[in-house]
């Protein structure tokens, strides 16, 4: 099996949520007002994130834009060559918050014990995701991390799925991925030729197809 990371194995959004309430009152805001700006937060990294991942501009750049279209929200206009520390000031407070989801550790222990090769595709810098890994204490318990930073693309390139494969050393047809989106975890995956399942923990029925609503219904005990 291959697992996303962030939204399924690590709560992301909140950590990030998180991270916000710990990291905004220095620049004076209330807990009401950090509620109100956190969708903005969501949307500027989705939106950021997708011109990385799609190779417009470098891992750095994205954080630094996320920075600059954030901090007018909050009253704050930050000079660009100040945007790297702003966002290190955010990113202490993320990596604080870090916290695996209650049901991942569980579910690969029951993978492993099934005898199941078991690896983490994820987009994102290798060296933050492997320290997310470690923290929230699932590194010994996920096999090898395929990062995008490290790979020659990342999802939904279907390259990124094959060589995550090859490096676990499994035929696609045989490898299940599992994540929380369903157009990098199911669409590109099933069109790299594995099998896919959409972890949908919400449990809204507003996904485009159905899914799990908890890595427990993984091989159920």
């Amino acid at each position: 099996m291959l697992f996303d990371l962030d939204g399924t194995l690590v709560d992301h959004a909140g950590v990030v949520a998180a991270a916000l309430r710990a990291w905004l009152p220095s620049y004076g805001l209330s807990a009401d007002a950090i509620e109100a700006v956190t969708p903005l937060w969501f949307d500027l990294e989705q939106r950021h994130y997708r011109a990385w991942r799609s190779g417009e501009i470098s891992f750095e750049e994205q954080r630094r834009r996320r920075i600059r279209d954030f901090m007018p929200a909050v009253g704050a206009l930050i000079p660009l060559g100040q945007l790297d520390g702003v966002f290190a000031e955010y990113l202490r407070c993320y990596a604080s918050a870090w916290a695996a989801f209650e049901d991942a550790a569980p579910a690969l222990r029951r993978i492993a014990s099934a005898g199941l090769r078991v690896g983490v595709l994820t987009n994102g810098d290798y060296g933050q995701q492997t320290a997310k890994l470690a923290a929230t204490g699932l590194i010994g318990l996920c096999g090898p991390v395929f990062a995008s930073s490290e790979l020659s693309a990342g999802k939904p390139d279907r390259r990124a799925y094959l060589v995550a494969c090859r490096r676990l050393g499994v035929l696609p047809g045989r490898v299940l991925m599992v994540g929380d989106d369903h157009e990098l975890d199911v669409v590109a995956a099933r069109a790299a030729g594995l099998s896919a399942v959409l972890l949908d923990r919400s449990g809204s029925g507003s996904q485009p197809v159905a899914g799990i609503g908890s890595l427990r219904d993984l091989l159920p005990a």
